[in-house]
């Protein structure tokens, strides 16, 4: 079942696990080589309902509010990312001998003989932002590129489509990478490693792994983070071709073998003709925006990754130049009496928190959400420093605060007992009268979003909006 031939697909019966936006176009896919498919699904609402409608229409099976029972006669599962490994469906499954695919693994198994190759990227945070740099850069050196995976198009459409790839930028989550056994990257980067979707997968050491499958049988380059250890563990477990290499990115100067910063000048180290001897100039810090110290690392890993495929240093720079950061991530809002307001919505976890705050001396932040699970003490701790005062809102508030009872005992905080979104105008107001001249209000949660507002997206803008009230 590996080429992309009809026959091999023709009464194959394929059971697609979860609707959803993976679910549906591997389905159509699918019923388009000639399987016979059969979608499960757990819910049954409005949404569902209108996808299996336009799914039946083509006459594809769909069950809804039943994803748990293996329909019978199934040969191979494709799974939603998000689905869970320890669901029945797939204990059945294996106990069957059934192998489950995910739509990484389809797309893979589905390219033609002379597809374009994978630069692969993850990592907890700045995957995307690393992905769209490295697309950026590839297409400033004149190749035809996308990026893809939970990004720009679907992988299925870039492999299965009319357009024709020299490379693709493929961002990766670790939903996806457990899925994916048998995907072969040219060079892949895994940018960090900090707790995250610990429910999902179980423990630490398991996310990590699945982390660290990227690696596997990478042709060129295993690319690292010099700062963080666990990836480059991951490097060393990690089972290449012949003559692939380990190159770390570094904030700091870097040794051979790796990508770094000298005198506001990324350099490589990496590749080039005397590594011991010499480097290139890539770009400058600058040229990065904005030239927070993780975007910079993001910069690295993107430039390391453009570097393993042969692109020369001017097209780092210029795609560098070329980039625009998405909405919510670490983006300037306005300065009302000289303090600067800053959206970074899209830290939604702890290290992503971190991250944001260590670009700025004098901070009042906005925090707060739904925890996941997650503990504070460890963030506050490394940033009381910069902190002139707290203003929290959300759900697990409390979290934070008792962290800042211990870490930060001098800082002045607001609780706000508000979970309704009309409180982020109230948190501006507050951060505002903690603020003084110099100082940088960061909304930088730490937190999911979904106790107050549909998603991240919607924070950030309801914090946008609070900002422009100030400034009125």
């Amino acid at each position: 079942m590996g080429s992309r031939e009809v026959t091999d697909w023709q009464g194959k019966r394929v059971t697609v696990a979860g609707l959803g936006v993976s679910g549906v176009p591997a389905a159509k896919v699918l019923h388009g080589l000639g399987a016979q498919v059969t979608v499960v699904n757990d819910g049954d609402d409005a949404r569902a309902r209108e996808q299996a409608a336009e799914l039946t229409a083509l006459g594809i099976t769909v069950r809804l509010g039943d994803g748990a029972t293996l329909p019978e006669g199934t040969d191979l599962i494709v799974t939603a990312p998000g689905w869970k490994p320890d669901k029945p469906l797939f204990t059945a499954a294996r106990a069957a001998g059934i192998e489950i695919w995910g739509d990484v693994e389809l797309a893979w198994r589905l390219r033609g003989p002379d597809a374009a190759p994978w630069l692969a990227v993850t990592g907890t945070n700045g995957k995307t932002t690393t992905v769209q740099m490295l697309a950026e850069i590839l297409k400033a050196a004149g190749l035809r590129t996308a990026a893809v995976g939970n990004i720009g198009i679907s992988l299925l459409d870039a492999v299965l489509g009319e357009e024709q790839y020299d490379v693709l930028a493929v961002e990766l989550s670790s939903y996806q990478l457990h899925w994916a056994p048998s995907l072969r990257a040219h060079s892949a980067a895994v940018l960090n490693l900090a707790p995250d979707h610990l429910d999902w997968h179980g423990s630490m050491e398991a996310y990590a792994a699945d982390k660290g499958r990227i690696y596997e049988g990478n042709r060129v380059a295993c690319v690292y983070n010099v700062a963080d250890k666990a990836t480059e563990d991951l490097v060393r477990a990690a089972d290449v071709e012949e003559g692939c290499r380990a190159v770390g990115f570094t904030l700091g100067t870097p040794g051979p073998s790796q990508l770094g910063v000298v005198d506001g000048i990324l350099v490589d180290r990496a590749f080039v003709e005397n590594r011991q001897q010499s480097a290139q100039e890539l770009a400058e810090v600058t040229d990065v925006r904005p030239p927070a110290p993780h975007n910079i690392a993001n910069a690295l890993a993107a430039a390391a990754l453009a570097r393993a495929f042969g692109v020369p240093a001017t097209a780092v720079r210029d795609g560098l130049r070329n980039f625009t950061p998405d909405a919510h991530r670490i983006a300037h809002v306005a300065d009302v009496d000289g303090v600067a307001y800053v959206d970074d919505s899209k830290a939604t976890n702890t290290h992503a928190a971190e991250a944001s705050l260590a670009a700025y001396d004098s901070i009042v932040w906005i925090a707060g959400g739904l925890a996941k699970g997650a503990t504070f003490d460890e963030l506050v701790a490394k940033s009381a420093q910069r902190l002139r005062g707290v203003v929290l809102i959300g759900a697990d508030r409390a979290l934070i605060r008792e962290a800042l009872v211990r870490h930060a005992p001098e800082v002045p905080v607001v609780d706000l007992d508000r979970t309704d979104t009309g409180a982020m105008l109230a948190a501006v107001q507050e951060a505002r009268r903690l603020a003084v001249a110099g100082d940088t209000v960061l909304l930088a949660p730490a937190c999911a979003s979904m106790d107050m507002f549909a998603n991240y997206n919607k924070r950030g803008d309801a914090f946008a909006e609070a900002v422009r009230e100030l400034g009125a």
